[in-house]
């Protein structure tokens, strides 16, 4: 019996946890029939690090710049974070997934920002500033002219900035006085440890004309030295006007959580595991990254090799972590940002979690990611500093991709839940591990993410063999794979099932967030209020119903 039992368990985990309890229920005997070194080995198999995922349910991913409105861009404003909301709540999902809030850079990239810590300006609702009478209803006409179907970022680059100092000048000219979100100063003070050094990266930058730090003059090179010179004095004001922008972003931000809490809907951050070369974490803090101490260049950079997908692999170009620096410390600036993250989230997708275990480092100026080499990473060490300072976080493991066993055995023992992608699973035989009769419990799945094509739109472009195999395993037609794709999602094991809203909407590839890969033309989509309108009232009560019958959500009262 037990040699059959061992031939047919296969889900990883499962055999261990079964002789475990037998191995208790009958101590005595057990030691004396099996071997002791088994005996011991299962009686000292470590329990998880974390174990937050319990329950199943269900959410949305949609990044904030993708809310309607009449400013560019999707804002913070209550006017369009509560329909959304509304939805939710009518839908019977409790999670809101977002990509990370940071103030955006060359690419309009969410994930190559200028600081870890701060928020996007361009998220800022101006109406909130026409109120408090530092800017006018006049101010914000241009804004209004653009687009409402997509972003054009170079316009808003254009229009939204002069706005944001605009109101600054009049904030200052009040003699500070607006104090909506609390008082500026007390703010200031909260977030000094990042707020310092972003606010005067940002305006030194200005004062040097956008170039990158490693290309300013040696006296501001660093942080550290930049401080103690005359130019950071000439800057000061120019920097309490970034400081400002942000006490208005976490303001407006801390509104809408609460406006997500009182419908009981947690919402999901992101958190790239590398920071953007020309930012203010790696200017303030070089001793933490792989870089030249003098010039500020990078000695590596950050990628992945060459793959099936790719014959030179992906030069990603962000400096690596010192991590034997981080280890010194405790890791205290990793947990300074998880502990920021969730300030502004419930819960935080970490990216690229493999990189934790071992990274691909390429020289740096190596015109490929061809030459690089395998390095370890902090592995379990750095998620045992992160239980012990922050037991209760909540966090996701971004595992996607080729995975050695190492990877997964870290992603085991910290007990993170990992990614599942739907569109990954077709196309092969049974074996595929993102197919639905493979996934664990303890994991989340999606259709697709931002990085993905609509389900519509992928469906449509894959080839016959791929379209062969959707049609047969999830057996239907392929008229509405869409919904088929959501339906399959929310039957999934996995506890959490998380759709974009494109693929709830039913769009195609006009919809698609990013094409990695693609230097234009990404992070630009948005969706009106009429058609999130029609959505929650033709298609909410049946998500709801859904919800309640895959077990993702309790059922409506009365």
């Amino acid at each position: 019996m037990l040699r059959r039992y061992f031939r047919t368990r296969s889900r990883r985990g499962s055999l261990i946890c079964w002789w475990a309890r037998l191995a208790s229920r009958h101590a005595p005997a057990f030691s004396t029939q099996f071997p002791l070194s088994l005996s011991i080995s299962m009686k000292t198999v470590p329990a998880p690090l974390f174990n937050w995922l319990q329950n199943r349910s269900a959410g949305v991913l949609m990044h904030p710049t993708s809310l309607p409105g009449n400013q560019g861009i999707g804002v913070l404003s209550a006017a369009a974070v509560e329909p959304f909301l509304d939805f939710l709540s009518a839908a019977g999902l409790r999670y809101w997934q977002i990509c990370p809030l940071g103030p955006t850079g060359y690419g309009d990239s969410p994930y190559q920002c200028f600081s870890a810590f701060a928020g996007n300006p361009y998220l800022i609702d101006l109406q909130v500033l026409v109120e408090a009478k530092l800017l006018s209803s006049a101010d914000l006409i241009p804004l209004q002219s653009l687009p409402t179907g997509k972003i054009d970022y170079g316009w808003l680059w254009s229009l939204k900035w002069p706005l944001l100092f605009k109101a600054f000048d009049a904030f200052v000219a009040a003699g500070r006085t607006f104090d909506r979100y609390g008082a500026f100063a007390d703010f200031q003070a909260a977030q000094a440890s990042w707020l310092e050094p972003y606010a005067a990266f940002m305006a030194l930058k200005d004062a040097q004309g956008g170039k990158a730090w490693w290309e300013w003059p040696k006296k501001i090179r660093f942080f550290r030295d930049a401080r103690k010179s005359a130019d950071y004095k000439k800057v000061a004001l120019r920097a309490e006007a970034y400081a400002f922008f942000q006490y208005l972003f976490y303001g407006q931000w801390n509104a809408v959580r609460a406006l997500a809490a009182e419908r009981d809907v947690q919402i999901i951050g992101d958190a790239p595991i590398f920071v953007a070369a020309d930012g203010a974490d790696v200017w303030s803090h070089p001793e933490l990254f792989q870089i030249d101490a003098k010039t500020g260049q990078p000695l590596f950079v950050a990628g992945v090799p060459p793959d099936y997908f790719s014959a030179d692999g992906q030069l990603w170009g962000n400096p690596l972590y010192a991590w034997e620096a981080h280890a010194k410390d405790g890791y205290a600036w990793w947990l300074d940002r998880l502990r920021a993250n969730l300030e502004l989230c419930d819960i935080v997708r970490i990216d690229h979690f493999r990189g934790f275990d071992t990274y691909w480092s390429i020289p740096a100026g190596a015109p490929t990611a061809r030459t690089g080499e395998w390095k370890e990473g902090p592995g379990l060490a750095f998620f045992e500093a992160v239980a012990s300072a922050l037991p209760d976080c909540q966090l996701i493991a971004e595992d996607l991709g080729e995975l050695s066993p190492s990877v997964v055995e870290l992603r085991d023992r910290t007990g993170l839940p990992g990614m599942n992608i739907l569109q990954f699973a077709f196309g092969g035989d049974a074996s595929n591990l993102y197919l639905p009769h493979n996934l664990t419990a303890n994991s989340v799945v999606y259709p697709g993410t931002h990085d993905n094509d609509t389900s519509l739109g992928w469906y449509r472009t894959a080839d016959t063999k791929t379209q062969d195999h959707v049609r047969r395993y999830l057996r239907v037609s392929g008229e509405n794979i869409g919904w088929d794709f959501i339906r399959s999602a929310y039957g999934a094991v996995s506890n959490l099932a998380v759709v974009p809203l494109q693929d709830y909407m039913s769009l195609g590839s006009e919809a698609r967030f990013n094409s990695p890969g693609k230097p234009q033309g990404n992070w630009q989509w948005r969706y009106s209020a009429q058609r999130l309108g029609d959505l929650t009232e033709n298609s909410a009560p049946y998500l709801r119903d859904l919800g309640e019958l895959t077990g993702r959500c309790a059922p409506a009262e009365g």
